[in-house]
């Protein structure tokens, strides 16, 4: 249907600005793109990966297509998996399902580089946005003018509650959604950097083999930020999400 509502979750400790790009490539689509809770002056759901989806779910059209970017496709993963009905397919950027390196699971963050965030968002939580923006980049062709949109879209302070944002932080640690896999039966289109420095492209990889549905779309001389550095070929798998 031409007409399914598409809706777009950013990620941890940015803003709804972070589509604008996407957005202009995508029109005269209307494009929904919620703030996630906390990142708009709203109170924190909690520190769970289902009370963030569930805070998300309320805002939801009754069926869409669903695109997230890190923390938010997390978010989708969760919500299709436990509302399949409500889905057509997911749009996922910067994807994993376990952000934190383990024994078992070696596509992530290392322990010590996500605490090291944790503690220092605690102690200056604009100084840790801005680290986690400039790691962001790392892996752009054109890193310079990403550095810049990043920036522009990162959550000014007087938009999100720091203890909110601590929460997000707890979610990204303490979520495994590998077992969850199989129970997302929706399509699913992976979008990923193949130099993103935040999420490796094996996360990816390993989503794609582990869904049921799911195909990979891989950019080259791209890091975690796809849709901003590039945003044109972003809108065509939209597109061909929104026609299948």
């Amino acid at each position: 249907m031409a007409d399914t509502p598409l809706v777009l979750l950013h990620g941890w400790g940015m803003s709804p600005r972070i589509w604008n790009g996407l957005r202009i490539c995508l029109s005269p689509r209307i494009v929904a793109t919620p703030a996630l809770p906390g990142h708009d002056g709203t109170a924190s759901p909690g520190p769970t990966l289902q009370a963030w989806s569930e805070a998300v779910l309320a805002g939801l059209p009754e069926r869409c297509v669903l695109g997230g970017w890190s923390l938010g496709a997390m978010i989708a993963l969760d919500l299709a998996r436990r509302h399949p009905k409500r889905f057509k397919s997911l749009v996922l950027f910067g994807a994993t399902p376990k952000f934190v390196t383990d024994n078992d699971w070696p596509h992530g963050l290392d322990t010590d580089t996500v605490r090291s965030f944790s503690e220092g968002f605690e102690a200056d939580p604009d100084s840790t946005l801005r680290r986690f923006l400039a790691l962001q980049a790392l892996g752009e062709s054109q890193r310079r003018g990403v550095v810049h949109s990043l920036n522009r879209a990162v959550s000014a302070p007087g938009e999100y509650r720091k203890n909110a944002l601590a929460d997000g932080l707890a979610v990204l640690a303490d979520t495994d959604l590998r077992d969850q896999l199989p129970d997302v039966r929706v399509p699913v289109h992976l979008i990923h950097g193949r130099d993103d420095a935040v999420m490796p492209l094996a996360a990816a990889q390993w989503l794609a083999r582990g869904l049921p549905h799911a195909r990979i779309e891989m950019l080259e001389a791209c890091g975690h930020a796809p849709m901003v550095s590039q945003p044109e070929v972003c809108a065509r798998v939209i597109e061909e999400a929104l026609r299948g």
